[in-house]
């Protein structure tokens, strides 16, 4: 009887932090900024709820909400067909695609590098290997230093695609394990070169892109991101397995509010709408 009453007075004393729901998401480096922060504000709204974020890689995130390890999936690419595939032989479903914020990806340089903007074209081409020395697009007879991401991040595939319109990075790049790493190893390297979200564009520079040799350049701005003017923008995502409900909905509805939509814009990144 004594026993009993103690695991009464247990559950009547320490019942209100006992956990309730946990919401896991995993996937895009790029995405855990505002993902965590998202997380964080709404955890204070409703303590019931538990979301632990974590990165990896978009590729990593797929591979998990495929696995079933995953509640939410945050990526910066699009899911590949073979994905989606992948889906729908193991739970009879294609997924479901939300796209909830903009990000403008940017390409970062050491403060002290002279040069001011690069075309698309001089872009593919260092990652590519036939521009090599940052003379050849107006800066210091250097030998640039390049940065890239990993082939797991949507980042990089986002980069491969549209940037090198599909072409293999050279094999000399060296490739940083997540955003952030890119941007510590730029802002030490004064011949460095790397690219990746526009909120971790801490202790660099952005280039200025244009989209040929006539057009003007642009930054990775809000307003340059919003009127289309910046020519390297892409949606981010968060996937699900099957149509939302329960706290899973409750929260992407959350996201995709205003009060979501104003936090993911005052980490960095930009409202969907």
């Amino acid at each position: 009887m004594f026993k009993n009453l103690m695991i009464i007075l247990t559950i009547l004393a320490f019942g209100f932090m006992m956990p309730g729901e946990t919401i896991t998401v995993k996937g895009s480096d790029t995405m855990v900024i505002f993902g965590q922060r998202l997380a964080e504000e709404y955890m204070l709204k409703n303590p019931n709820v538990r979301i632990q974020v974590t990165g990896g890689g978009s590729g990593t995130g797929i591979s998990a909400l495929i696995n079933g390890t995953t509640d939410l999936c945050n990526s910066s690419r699009p899911m590949k067909k073979s994905e989606r595939e992948k889906l729908k032989q193991r739970y009879a479903t294609l997924g479901v695609e939300i796209k909830v914020a903009k990000d403008g990806l940017s390409v970062y340089v050491n403060d002290t590098n002279p040069v001011q903007e690069l075309t698309l074209e001089q872009l593919k081409n260092i990652y590519t290997g036939n521009i090599t020395n940052w003379k050849q697009v107006g800066g210091q007879d250097a030998k640039i230093i390049l940065y890239s991401r990993e082939n797991n991040s949507g980042t990089y595939v986002y980069f491969k695609d549209h940037i090198l319109e599909g072409e293999d990075f050279v094999p000399y790049a060296q490739n940083m394990p997540g955003t952030a790493a890119v941007v510590n190893a730029v802002s030490k390297d004064k011949n460095g070169i790397g690219y990746g979200g526009a909120a971790y564009g801490k202790g660099i520079k952005f280039l200025k892109i244009k989209t040929d040799a006539k057009s003007p350049g642009f930054e990775p701005t809000p307003e340059n991101i919003r009127s289309g003017d910046y020519p390297i923008s892409r949606f981010l995502y968060i996937y699900t397995r099957t149509r939302p409900t329960g706290e899973i909905k409750k929260y992407i509805d959350w996201i995709l509010s205003d009060e979501g939509q104003s936090i993911i814009t005052k980490v960095g990144y930009f409202p969907i709408r």
